[in-house]
């Protein structure tokens, strides 16, 4: 009989471990009754709680990644990005978690794997318009190297808009990732073709430059080579005179009919 008793214990103990549940690290828990009625009392993580009897909901509020992908924004230049993607994160107080269920709108919500992420859709829906908002004051081709600056004002718009909904002090936007930013194809096109111009155009400008160049070259070796050829006249008749008036050399004299007369000095 006592070995009945002690096995028949076990037993209930076995179903009441198995019919518990823990609150996790990161998360928080709230109990729905056996009337379907979700307290207003956090279960703190690492705590047990029966759910033989009702339920017990739970909450992750730390570090909740929502990504936001696919995005097609319009730039400053009025062409739609190709692909944006942006993670946003953010954290819960835990000491809100049944005001925010029990009062806010429960489409707001996400539920995935059993765990309800409070607020996550409507801060994709807020991500999302604030993408839209802030592409707007960059071309295409700039956003890509203005990922910071775009990063700070969704954060601040996202905050903003919980602001709105009075969750200032309920939920905290720890950080926003822009992870890609792709122009339009037609944009990246548009943008090599004018590289290319710019190139070609560059390389002419050098080739004009080097004629140019050679050609003052060769006018100044032109101008030179006359100077030379002057010097090099007056040069040969000062060294004839100067042969003449020595004695050195024979006069020869060329009228205008080309008859030479030979006169011996």
């Amino acid at each position: 009989m006592n070995r009945f008793v002690k096995l028949s214990a076990i037993a209930v103990a076995v179903a009441m471990t198995a019919a518990c549940t823990r609150i996790e690290t990161g998360e928080v828990g709230l109990r729905v009754g056996f009337d379907k009625q979700v307290k207003n009392e956090e279960l703190l993580p690492g705590s047990f709680n029966q759910v033989l009897i009702g339920d017990v909901l739970t909450f992750p509020v730390k570090e909740v990644a929502v990504k936001v992908d696919d995005l097609s924004p319009q730039a400053k230049d009025n062409s739609t990005m190709k692909d944006f993607d942006v993670t946003v994160i953010y954290n819960i107080n835990p000491t809100q978690i049944a005001e925010i269920y029990n009062t806010k709108n429960k489409s707001f919500h996400a539920v995935h794997n059993g765990d309800t992420y409070l607020m996550y859709n409507y801060i994709f829906n807020a991500t999302r318009n604030a993408v839209y908002k802030s592409a707007r004051k960059y071309e295409a081709l700039e956003m890509g190297d203005n990922r910071a600056a775009i990063e700070q004002e969704v954060k601040e718009l996202v905050s903003k808009t919980l602001a709105d909904e009075k969750l200032e002090n309920t939920i905290t936007i720890t950080q926003v990732l822009v992870r890609q930013v792709i122009p339009a194809d037609s944009v990246v096109q548009s943008a090599n073709d004018l590289v290319r111009a710019k190139n070609e155009l560059k390389q002419k400008e050098v080739e004009v430059k080097t004629a140019k160049m050679e050609a003052e070259r060769m006018q100044a070796l032109s101008n030179q080579g006359s100077q030379s050829i002057a010097y090099m006249n007056a040069q040969a008749a000062l060294n004839i005179s100067e042969g003449i008036k020595n004695g050195k050399v024979q006069t020869i004299v060329v009228p205008s009919n080309m008859t030479g007369l030979m006169i011996n000095k």
